[in-house]
């Protein structure tokens, strides 16, 4: 007589047969539907998280699961020696969302460090030395995308890294005047919301100088929109709140497919387009049928059901309600939309996390005094109250559980 396997026995299992590299999972997750999971022992959870801000419609979201299953039974698997009717709408669409010129151009991958690597790749083609990063930048974990990544712990076992790259205080510009004037740097690369960071936004004033300083330096400004890009911010890509800045490359991935996997680079005007000739860059899954066709549902469900206003204005609506809560702990709101870091007083986040998830709320911390929401696009505002309301119980219990 056959048994359902248990949390316990499937967390055994993942020990015995899988790498060490993400620890030991919180949970063995079965089902999925709408903004909840549900795990192996049947405990039900609001995932405030969304697979890091992946899942833009939820889970097992009727469009998505819809168009994936009506790709695969016409065709799935092509590779790039060929191209589908869906491939070539998803590039059109985004191009047109992006408000790209022109002579622009879309690459596909399969993931936010892939895209990133293809940008670096652009950026080496200009023949120029140098890339600029930002301090506490994130950017991938591929060696490419490591290598413009901040963070010490993530980089030193892997030195050497690719060369090239030096990082400068987000928000300086003075510092970044100073670093172009020799005319040797290719790229400034730069995320509007420092994601990894603890959901830290660059000031509008940072990124129009920074716009206009690399153009005044032939640099080519790159903007890594994989964690904010696609209506999490409550504008299809965070650098919209900017009005008229326009990045030369971007890179999108996370929330495009709505879980199904693709990332994305635009390459804004004809200049940048032809930097990356036949031959020099390529993938093998990169924008197949099935991920093109759940990336159309993703963008044609968040236009139809207003979803980028919805995430901009309970995005607010969050920010506001958890600072009227006047915990003692909770010291600021930052982001928009619906991607946000509450700033804590005390290094409690990851037993804040561990308390939310034993209520039943998926969050992550992104640091000891940051807790990070990104939930999906589709959530309502009385799934996002039972939360706020559970928030001053939980960071007691976590004050609580460090004594």
């Amino acid at each position: 007589m056959s048994t359902t396997p248990t949390q316990e026995s499937l967390t055994a299992r993942y020990r015995d047969a899988l790498l060490p590299v993400f620890g030991t999972p919180q949970r063995v997750l079965v089902r999925g539907q709408g903004a909840h999971v549900w795990d192996a022992d049947g405990t039900q959870y609001l995932d405030l998280l969304a697979g890091i801000a992946v899942n833009a419609l939820g889970h097992a979201h009727p469009a998505v699961t819809g168009a994936v299953s009506e790709q695969l039974a016409t065709l799935g698997h092509i590779s790039n020696f060929f191209t589908s009717p869906a491939q070539i709408e998803l590039a059109e669409q985004l191009l047109h969302l992006a408000g790209a010129p022109a002579g622009s151009g879309v690459f596909f991958a399969n993931s936010g460090s892939e895209a990133n690597e293809a940008a670096v790749k652009i950026a080496r083609r200009t023949g120029r030395g140098r890339i600029l990063a930002l301090e506490n930048s994130f950017h991938g974990r591929t060696l490419g995308s490591l290598a413009l990544t901040w963070k010490e712990a993530y980089r030193t076992p892997f030195e050497p890294l690719p060369g090239g790259v030096e990082f400068l205080p987000a928000g300086d510009v003075a510092a970044l005047e100073q670093a172009l004037t020799d005319g040797e740097v290719a790229a400034l690369i730069a995320e509007p919301i420092q994601g990894e960071a603890g959901v830290r936004p660059l000031d509008g004033e940072y990124l129009r100088a920074a716009r206009r300083l690399t153009r005044e330096h032939g640099a080519l400004l790159i903007l890594d929109e994989v964690q904010t890009g696609v209506g999490r911010t409550g504008h299809w890509f965070a650098h919209q709140a900017v009005e008229g800045l326009q990045p030369d490359v971007m890179t999108l991935a996370k929330g495009l497919g709505g879980g199904y996997p693709i990332g994305a680079v635009i390459a804004y005007g004809p200049a940048v387009h032809d930097l990356l000739q036949p031959g020099q860059h390529g993938t093998t899954f990169g924008g197949n049928p099935p991920a093109a066709a759940a990336a159309l549902a993703v963008l044609r469900t968040l236009h139809e059901e207003h979803l980028l206003e919805h995430a901009a204005s309970l995005g607010e609506q969050i920010a506001r309600e958890v600072m009227a809560l006047g915990h003692p702990l909770i010291t600021g709101v930052r982001g928009a939309g619906l991607l946000r870091g509450i700033e804590l007083a005390a290094p409690i986040g990851p037993r804040v996390v561990t308390a939310a998830l034993e209520q039943g709320f998926i969050i992550n911390a992104t640091g000891p005094t940051t807790l990070r929401l990104a939930p999906p696009l589709i959530i309502t505002a009385e799934q996002l109250a039972t939360f706020t309301a559970a928030l001053p119980a939980l960071l007691d219990a976590a004050t609580e559980g460090g004594h």
